[in-house]
C-alpha cells in the first residue's frame, strides 16, 4: 500500500544539499549585505569563516584555512596546478570527479610522470600500490560513487610526497586523519547544506613549503596565485579572498558552522551522517531488490549513499520520476555518469526521521513498477 507517512523535508540531492534543519534564511545576519568584502565588517566575517572552520575541524596547529573561489573544483585545481610537477604524482580514482582531476593531470597539465591508479564503480583501487614517495591525488569520499577511502592508514607518516585530498562530501561527515592530508578541499553546499559557489583550501606546513620553494613551469592565472615573491601569501588565509564573494553565502555559511556547534560539534554532525547512513543499510538488508554500490562495507559513504536496484534504467529513472511526482524525494537518481541507480544524501542537514518516512516509499515505488 502506498504509504501515509512522507519526510518533511523531501530535499535528498546530493549538491546543493539540503539546508540545515530550522533554516530560514530571513534571520540571518543580513548587515554585510552591500559592503565591501574589504571593509572591516567584511573581512571579520571572512576571517571568521577561516577560523570558525579550523576550530570546529580541530585542524592541527600550522594549518591554514582560506576561502577560494569556484567550490570545490576551484579549489582542487588551484592547489594541483600551483604544486604538482615537482615530484612524480600518483592520482587515484574510482569515480567521475576523481578522473576529472586524473585527466587534468595527464591531459592539461602534462605531467609525464604520472600513474594513474583506477578502479570501477563500487570499487576502490588497490591502495597499498600507492607510492608516498610521489604526490598523492584522490577523493576521500566518491560523490558519484557512494565509496570512500576507509582511512588514512595506506598513507605514510614518513611520506616525501604531498597528498592533494579532494574531501568535498566528507568534511564535517567522516573522520580525517589531518596529519595524513597536506591540501584538503571542499565546499559549502555539501554537509552543512551551504550555498555554492565558493570553495574551501585546507594546506598543511609541508604544502606551504611546497609553495614557497616550488616555482611551477607554467602561467598560473590570478585566482590560483597563492605566493608572492616567493613568500605564501597570508593575508588569503585570514579572509582576504582572491576575488569577490558573495557575502549572503558567506553569512549563510557562518549560520551552517554555528548550527554545527549547536548539535555538538563535529562529533556529532558525523553522528548524524552515520545513523542517516545506518537507516539506509537497515532497509537495504531486508530488501533483496536493492543494493550498495560500494561492495565493501567499510567503504560506503555514509553522506553519498548510491544504491543499485534491480531494475532496468529506464525503470529507476521512472521510479525517481514516481517519487518526485508524490513530493517524497527530489534529485535521486544516480549522476549522469555513474551506472543506473538511487543516490540519496544522507549528510549532516538531513533530519533520521525523512529517511525513515523515505524508505517505505520506495518499496512502495518498487511494487509500483514491477508488480511485486
Amino acid at each position: 500500500m502506498q504509504p501515509s507517512i512522507k519526510p518533511a523535508n523531501p530535499n535528498f540531492s546530493s549538491g546543493p544539499c539540503a539546508k540545515r534543519p530550522g533554516y530560514d534564511v530571513s534571520k540571518l545576519d543580513l548587515s554585510l549585505l552591500g559592503r565591501s568584502h574589504r571593509a572591516e565588517i567584511g573581512k571579520q566575517a571572512l576571517k571568521s569563516a577561516c577560523v570558525d572552520t579550523a576550530r570546529i575541524l580541530g585542524l592541527p596547529e600550522g594549518y591554514k584555512v582560506a576561502v577560494v573561489p569556484a567550490s570545490d573544483t576551484g579549489a582542487m585545481e588551484m592547489a594541483m596546478w600551483s604544486m604538482l610537477g615537482e615530484r612524480p604524482v600518483d592520482v587515484l580514482y574510482w569515480e567521475s570527479f576523481g578522473q576529472g582531476w586524473a585527466t587534468d593531470i595527464t591531459k592539461q597539465l602534462q605531467l609525464e610522470s604520472t600513474r594513474v591508479l583506477s578502479a570501477d564503480y563500487g570499487k576502490l583501487p588497490s591502495l597499498k600500490d600507492v607510492n608516498c614517495d610521489h604526490d598523492v591525488v584522490f577523493t576521500w569520499n566518491g560523490t558519484t560513487s557512494g565509496v570512500c577511502v576507509p582511512n588514512a592508514d595506506w598513507i605514510k607518516d614518513d611520506r616525501k610526497g604531498l597528498t592533494f585530498c579532494d574531501a568535498t562530501s566528507a568534511v564535517f561527515a567522516q573522520e580525517l586523519d589531518w596529519e595524513k592530508l597536506d591540501v584538503v578541499t571542499y565546499s559549502w553546499q555539501k554537509v552543512l547544506g551551504g550555498e555554492g559557489g565558493h570553495g574551501m583550501l585546507i594546506l598543511s606546513p609541508r604544502a606551504v613549503e611546497r609553495l614557497e620553494t616550488f616555482t611551477p613551469p607554467r602561467p598560473l592565472p590570478k585566482i590560483f596565485r597563492m605566493t608572492k615573491g616567493g613568500k605564501l601569501i597570508e593575508s588569503l588565509f585570514v579572509g582576504a579572498t582572491i576575488n569577490t564573494p558573495s557575502m549572503l553565502c558567506v553569512v549563510d555559511y557562518l549560520d551552517a558552522l554555528s548550527w554545527v556547534e549547536s548539535i555538538g560539534g563535529l562529533e556529532a554532525a558525523i553522528e548524524r551522517c552515520n545513523n542517516n547512513l545506518a537507516t539506509v543499510a537497515e532497509f537495504v538488508e531486508s530488501h533483496t531488490w536493492i543494493d550498495f554500490l560500494a561492495e565493501d562495507a567499510s567503504t560506503r559513504s555514509n553522506t553519498s549513499v548510491c544504491l543499485s536496484l534491480a531494475l532496468p534504467a529506464e525503470k529507476v529513472s521512472a521510479l525517481v520520476d514516481l517519487l518526485a511526482q508524490h513530493k517524497v524525494a527530489y534529485d535521486i537518481g544516480a549522476y549522469r555518469d555513474a551506472p543506473a541507480g538511487l543516490r540519496i544524501w544522507c549528510g549532516a542537514t538531513i533530519e533520521n526521521q525523512d529517511l525513515q518516512a523515505l524508505m517505505p516509499w520506495l518499496a512502495w515505488a518498487y511494487g509500483e513498477l514491477t508488480g511485486a
